[in-house]
């Protein structure tokens, strides 16, 4: 298999506060969700390193970092690839994500913020415009910004990015989803009916927002699998 060309003209490894490895681990693993590097694809060692401008040390071990989120498969002496999108482990994510965020759900329809509905409003927003230009990776960047928000807020900021790490395979699927017509319109109305349940002090209807929210892509996923089987595992 023909090693693909990879996406890197525009990336620099510019922050000297971080190692170069949790750099390069964040770029792959943000190309990875965002289908820039598809499921199934070879990656060459020598052209990450020539395109990171780094020695073999830093690729090794952001790829072992990614390695344990599934999101790629090292074959020693062998090939790396990006890892095919698991269902069972996408299902998995779900019922995690989904069981804390009905949580913050009811933590935040107790405890109501006009503050927070603002902020949660002005992201909408911005995934309003981005839909309507067709900027798929800038929606899903804004659309990771609004739950986000909504773990600051409950108190329990560190699990997003615990919640992320464990997310590659349902991220992926909630991706490839994301194209399909109406499916944008449907993601900006689930939030405004989260944010309005929760500033309304309504938790019923807080979590039932949330749990329909969450739930859609998964239940899109074999389906999905059958018209995209070579994005899947068997």
């Amino acid at each position: 298999m023909d090693d693909v060309a990879l996406p890197f003209a525009k990336f620099r490894l510019s922050d000297r506060s971080r190692h170069a490895a949790a750099q390069i681990c964040d770029h792959l693993r943000s190309l990875i969700l965002s289908l820039e590097l598809k499921p199934g694809a070879p990656l060459s060692r020598h052209e990450l390193q020539q395109a990171y401008g780094v020695s073999s040390t830093p690729v090794r071990d952001a790829l072992i970092r990614l390695q344990e989120e599934d999101l790629v498969e090292i074959y020693p002496q062998h090939t790396t690839l990006v890892s095919r999108i698991d269902i069972a482990q996408a299902r998995q994510a779900h019922f995690m994500r989904r069981s804390i965020e009905l949580e913050i759900a009811r933590v935040l329809a107790l405890q109501p913020d006009p503050a927070m509905r603002v902020r949660l409003g002005s992201i909408v927003a911005l995934q309003q415009r981005l839909a309507e230009t067709g900027d798929y990776s800038g929606f899903n960047e804004a659309d990771a910004a609004f739950h986000r928000e909504t773990y600051a807020a409950a108190g329990v900021a560190d699990l997003f990015a615990v919640v992320r790490r464990m997310s590659g395979h349902i991220d992926r699927i909630r991706r490839l989803h994301l194209p399909v017509e109406g499916r944008s319109a449907e993601i900006i109305s689930d939030h405004l009916a989260i944010a309005d349940a929760m500033a309304a002090g309504d938790v019923q209807a807080a979590q039932t927002a949330v749990r329909e929210h969450l739930s859609r892509s998964i239940a899109m996923s074999t389906d999905m699998r059958k018209s995209m089987p070579e994005y899947f595992r068997p």
